[in-house]
This record gives structure tokens, sequence and C-alpha cells, in this order.
């Protein structure tokens, strides 16, 4: 046997080999034909030539791919591993190979890419580095510095802690151990959901991977080898999500043209110094290509600005630094037998900063953060500092901090949690508080039981806005929109006509606390590139931090009664028809749009467990929510559970392209199946 591809009911590969490498291929080799087009996307996303057939849209992420040097950090890292740990970079290149060797059967399958003129190209040894940098590099959200910046010049100093709370971030996650004290197995269990853009084909990929080593089921990120995020072995299951950690800094530079196309920045120690320095070309779909300048100083990439501009800001980020993306965690993980085993894996975990939990079937658990944080002044978490002054340099790494798991309990939502002294800005506890009181509520649980936990609509931030109403003088009908307010039951259900009302009243607060005097001077977007402007926006950030705006103690001259007032005798004034369903509707990212779908209404809103982000003041529609849900059952793996929004296929209008999507809407996950004879086999791979 040299390898071996399985399917269960879903299209889900379960794959097995005579060794590692051999797994590795076939992994690669199934990915290209099940998801030729994402990871081509993917990786031309990582090189910064996506706009070469996605066109100008995506001409501002290209441009930040290059000028932060993602590709050229990837190729850095994977010479490292080849020279560090040549088994690790052994295995990644048989990835690869197995890619390369899929890629042109996938793509005919694909339709994308007849309908953008894209050719499948070839990966590199570094490409599933290049794609891991790419999917993360901006997961730690180090514009959020920028953001404080525009509110210091704009509002001053004191203002930057009215917007401390979760913003418009990219990613987030649920987790939650039951330890098997609370069980009805007497075994653990760990379940959760990863937050993110939902995309289509989904950012996850369920699989198998089964060698004499180790066997093992879960959720891999297409591009990347192994199973590097949830997982269970059998006899050991894990699971992260985003600890909210800050490890990347920006630094404001002086750069001067040296002549002859150098350019030197001035250091900490009053000395110019030389910065390296070319240009490269961005080509686009349809248009006229881009220039773009690529500038490196002793602190990192410059990705705002450059020769001549205003004001220049590079980025120093850990793998830049170090040479280090972590991967050699990957193969030990596979091979965990134990927590202690995950627990040592993790050790090695680089980038993204992530909160662990793990859990055995001999009773050990594991409740950690793993990654990589550089030691350096407070003034670089929160904000842009000056290259040409001491005291911002790194001087070392972090000692990754261990939680507890209380009463058999361990719950995680990116909350402060042991991750704090690492962070600036943490969610709202909403999550993490509803989570355990579920979980403590529930009795002895069972997997079963956690779905309902997955899909659980309760809105813990709507006190805010609705405590304050009893004591609102009100006209007639505003007074009964209050009382039909004050009497829900703050479940933001896809099918409730208050909940849209709710919704419809939090869209004029927001709007007016935009358009006020007070806040207003930050609606104008700053001159800095498009790729930031996300974080910058003001009405998603007075939308997230809306639970802090009207409840801070500085009210910076806003009087919040008013507002809430007008906004109440609006709605009332033109009454909300419908439910939340009808405008809270799925609307998941496609790097190429093609056949239109009439997405699903969804349950749910930003601060639920069931957290299908809307931008309120904006838009209902749901760009970020549960990119997957697992139950890891350590009694029986075959009692595990787990469903992704789409399904296994990324190719549209295949069986498995969206069959899982009706388990996703309605709360309920697939049964893991790991008996062989049940599975349908599909090929030898030679």
């Amino acid at each position: 046997m040299t390898a071996e591809i399985y399917r269960d009911t879903w299209g889900i590969p379960h794959l097995r080999a005579a060794g590692a490498l051999e797994l590795a291929r076939v992994q690669g080799r199934v990915t290209a034909l099940d998801r030729a087009w994402q990871l081509e996307v993917e990786r031309h996303r990582s090189q910064g030539t996506s706009a070469a057939f996605l066109g100008a849209e995506s001409v501002g992420w290209d441009r930040f791919a290059r000028q932060s040097r993602l590709d050229d950090t990837a190729r850095r890292c994977f010479a490292s591993l080849e020279e560090h740990d040549p088994e690790t970079a052994a295995w990644v290149v048989a990835y690869v190979d197995g890619v390369n060797a899929g890629l042109a059967e996938g793509a005919a399958r694909a339709p994308e890419f007849a309908a953008s003129g894209l050719v499948p190209g070839r990966w590199e040894p570094w490409s599933p580095l290049g794609v891991w940098l790419g999917t993360h590099i901006l997961f730690a959200g180090f514009p959020a510095k920028l953001w404080r910046e525009e509110v210091v010049r704009r509002l001053g100093a004191d203002a930057v802690g009215l917007f401390a709370m979760d913003g418009p971030g990219t990613a987030g996650s649920n987790g939650w151990l039951v330890s098997g004290g609370r069980t009805a197995t007497g075994r653990a269990l760990i379940a959760g959901d990863p937050h993110r853009f939902i995309e289509d084909p989904g950012v996850y990929q369920q699989i198998r991977l089964s060698c004499p080593e180790f066997d093992v089921v879960g959720l891999a990120v297409p591009g990347v080898p192994g199973i590097a995020h949830f997982a269970h072995t059998g006899t050991v299951a894990w699971a992260i999500t985003n600890a909210m950690a800050d490890y990347q800094d920006l630094y404001r530079e002086r750069l001067r043209d040296a002549g002859a196309g150098a350019v030197e920045a001035l250091d900490p120690d009053g000395v110019w110094r030389p910065a390296a320095r070319h240009t490269e070309r961005v080509e686009v779909a349809g248009g006229e290509s881009v220039e773009v300048e690529v500038i490196e100083t002793a602190r990192g990439p410059v990705v705002i600005g450059g020769t001549g501009a205003e004001e220049s800001v590079s980025l120093r980020y850990p793998p830049r630094v170090t040479a280090d993306l972590g991967f050699g965690a990957l193969l030990p993980l596979l091979r965990a037998r134990r927590a202690a085993d995950v627990d040592r894996a993790f050790d090695a975990w680089a980038e993204p900063v992530n909160v662990v939990q793990a859990a055995d079937t001999e009773g050990g658990l594991l409740h950690r953060v793993a990654g990589r944080v550089p030691v350096r002044a407070a003034a670089n978490r929160l904000r842009v500092v000056n290259a040409w002054e001491a005291g911002h340099e790194w001087t070392g790494w972090h000692e990754m901090p261990y939680g507890p798991v209380e009463d058999g309990l361990a719950v995680m939502a990116n909350q402060r949690g042991p991750a704090t002294p690492l962070g600036v800005e943490f969610a709202p506890p909403h999550r993490a508080d509803r989570i355990r009181r579920l979980l403590e509520e529930g009795g002895t649980l069972s997997a079963a039981d956690m779905p309902a936990i997955h899909t659980d609509t309760r809105l813990g931030s709507a006190a805010a806005l609705l405590d304050p109403l009893a004591a609102l003088e009100l006209s007639d009908e505003a007074a009964g929109l209050r009382d039909r307010l004050l009497g829900w039951d703050r479940h933001m259900d896809a099918g409730s006509g208050t909940a849209a009302v709710y919704a419809r009243v939090r869209d004029a607060v927001v709007r007016r606390l935009v358009a006020h005097p007070a806040l207003a001077v930050l609606a104008e977007p700053p001159a800095l590139p498009a790729v930031f402007l996300p974080w910058l926006a003001v009405v998603p950030r007075v939308a997230f931090a809306l639970e802090n705006l009207l409840t801070a103690g500085e009210r910076y001259g806003i009087d919040r009664d008013a507002v809430v007032r007008e906004a109440v005798e609006e709605v009332a004034a033109e009454p909300v028809s419908g439910t939340w369903g009808d405008t809270h509707r799925l609307a998941p990212w496609r790097a190429l749009p093609g056949t239109p779908y009439d997405e699903p209404a969804l349950s749910g809103d930003n601060d639920c467990v069931l957290s299908t982000s809307s931008l309120p003041g904006l838009t209902d529609l749901s760009v970020r929510g549960p990119a997957a849900r697992y139950v890891w059952d350590l009694a029986d793996r075959d009692g595990s559970l787990w469903v992704v929004p789409f399904g296994a296929d990324g190719v549209p209008g295949a069986a498995h392209h969206r069959d899982q999507l009706p388990l996703w809407l309605g709360g309920e996950l697939a049964r893991v199946t790991t008996d062989w004879n049940t599975l349908t086999k599909e090929s030898d791979d030679d």
C-alpha cells in the first residue's frame, strides 16, 4: 500500500498510507482535487499576484503582500526548517508534491479557472508557509494601532478607552473543555467553533489522516499539511481559539533618499543606515500594472509610505524576525497520544498566538497559551512608536501562560483569561459567560448536548441599550415599542420580529453616535492603504464599541439618553415589519463571484454564542461566523461530531459542495466516522 483514498457519506476524505511522507503527499493531492481554485487563490495572495486574474480590487492586498514580504518570509522560514528540522521540511515537500500532482485534474473540475483565465501554476516547497502567513498576517489586528493613532490625533489620548472593545477583527472563536467528572461517560469533551470570514470554499477542510504512526481526524487548513487547529487522535484531542495577544509592532520611520535609488533609515542611536529597497510590479487583469516600492529597515518591512512620503510605517512581526513559522509543531501534534504530548508540541508554536485546550483518555487536561509574543515597552503594544527613539526594541519572548480548569470546566471565547498579560483589547465576556452558565446548568453532559450551546442566541450586550429604556420619557408609539423590547427574551432568532426591531433601534443609535459632533471628526478616513481601512472605518468601530460607549463614565459631551430616545422615536415612527432573518443573511466571500445563491437567513449576532456577525449601522448581512463546529468525545471518537458551513468539495455544483449547509443552519452536526468498512474507497494513490 502506497496510499488509499476513501470517502464517507459527506465526501470527506479519509486517507491511509504506509508512512507520514506518503500520507502528506496524498493529503496534498486530495486537497488539490477538491480545492484547486482555493489553493491557487491563496498561493497567489501570499505571493502578491492575485490581481493578475482577480482584477483591480485585489491590488491593495497584493501591494501589502509585497511590501510586508510574505513570500520572502515564507522562503526564509522554509530554509530555516530545512536546516533545523529536515524531517518536517521533507514532509512539507511531500505535501507540495501531492498538490502539484493533483492540481491540473482539480483545476479541470473547477469552473473558476476558465472564468478568470487563470492557468494552474506550480507550488514551491515554501508555498504552504506562504499560505499560512497570508491567512494569519492580519489575525492579530495590528491595524488597530492605526485606529488608536487616529483617535488620539482627532480626540485626544483619553478617548482611546471609549473604543476599547473587540473591534472588526478577522477572527475569534468559542471553545470549551468539559472534564470527565461532568460527563455521562466519565471522559472529557472538547467543543467549539472558530469564527472567521465565511468563505466559499470554506477555510477549514474536514479530513482524516492515517498511517502506522498515527490516525487523526480534524479540520485542516487547505494548502497546509497536517491538522493544526482542531483534531482528535483517538486518545487525545485539542482545539484552539484566538488568544487576542499583541505580537506585531508598527514603527514610524524616518527615511531619506541616499541617491542612486538607495534609501536610509534613522536608527535609535541617531545614525542613518541603509535600508533594503527594490521595486516590484503587480500585474492587473484588465488594467495597467502597478509599481510597488519595497523597503525594509532594521525594524521590518515598510507597509505605509515609502521614499518621499510624509509618513512611513514599518511592520515587525515574529516570523520575519526569527525565520520560524512554528511548522515544527505540526508532526508532533499528529503523533500526540496524551495531553502532555500536545503541550510539548505547542511549545514550538509561533503564529498566530492561540489559547489551546486538550484532553486525553487518561484524564489529562491542558489549558494554555501558545505562540511567540515579544517582550518590549508597553507603548509598542498600544500605538505606532518612533523608530528613531530608543526603548522600543524587542528584548526577548514572553513565557506562555497556563490557565485553570475550574470546577471541571474551561471556557475560551476571546475574553480576558490566561492571555490577559499578552494583549490589549479582548472580546466582551458575554459569550464566555453564557457558555459557562449553560454548561453549569446542563447537569451531566454528553456530546449530544453541545450543539444547543453552539447555537445559543441570547445577546448579552443588549442590556446596555435596553436597560436604560424604562426611565425615558417617550411618545405613546415609542412607549409601546419600548414595552415590546423590555418584554423581549433578548434572543436573536432568525424568526423573531422583536429581534429585528432591536436591530433597527441599535442601527439608529450607532448612526446618531457617529454623526454626533463629539465623534464626527472620526468619520473622514485617513489617507492610508485600502487594506487597513476596515480597521479605520468609524461606523464599525462605534458599532463594536457600542456597549462601552453607552456605559462609560466619560460621556464626551454626548447625551446618551437623548441619543437612545431619538433612536426609539425614529423606529416607532416607521414600524419594522418582518423578522431578524429577513435581513440577517449569510454573505460568504468568494474570490470570483459565480453562480448566485439565495443565501439563507441566520440566527445569532456578534455577542451571541452563535456569533454570526453583522455590522450595525451598515448592514445586517453576516460575513463572519462559525467556519466549522466540532465536538470531540474522548470516550468514543466515533461519538464525535463536526460540520462546516458548506461542504467538503470546493467545486460549485458538486454533490458535496453545499450538502452540509442544512446541518450548519439547523445547529446539527454530522457524526465522525472512522470504521474503514463503512467508507467508500475512491482510489489508490500511486
